[in-house]
């Protein structure tokens, strides 16, 4: 399985829709919260090319996107591919 690295903030629906949806494949998720470590929003958004919406999803180092990038990619079966 990769490693699945998420930007999230408190509170988020589309970061808790995120990790809910994620969890249904198993996998562990590392989380940082933006709002409590600026290091990790600047990390975020150099990571994304400057994305600033959240979450920001990475499988490795492979950008995800963010909610509904994933759950599109679950919708089209290509989610769990992915994860592998």
């Amino acid at each position: 399985m990769k490693k699945i690295t998420m930007y999230s903030g408190d509170p988020c629906p589309y970061c808790n829709a995120a990790k809910a949806l994620l969890k249904t494949k198993n996998v562990e998720i590392e989380e940082f919260d933006i709002w409590k470590d600026p290091a990790k929003a600047k990390e975020m958004l150099q990571r994304t090319n400057g994305a600033r919406t959240i979450p920001q999803i990475f499988f490795d180092d492979q950008h995800v996107g963010g909610y509904d990038d994933v759950r599109a990619l679950e919708k089209e079966n290509k989610l769990q591919d992915l994860l592998k």
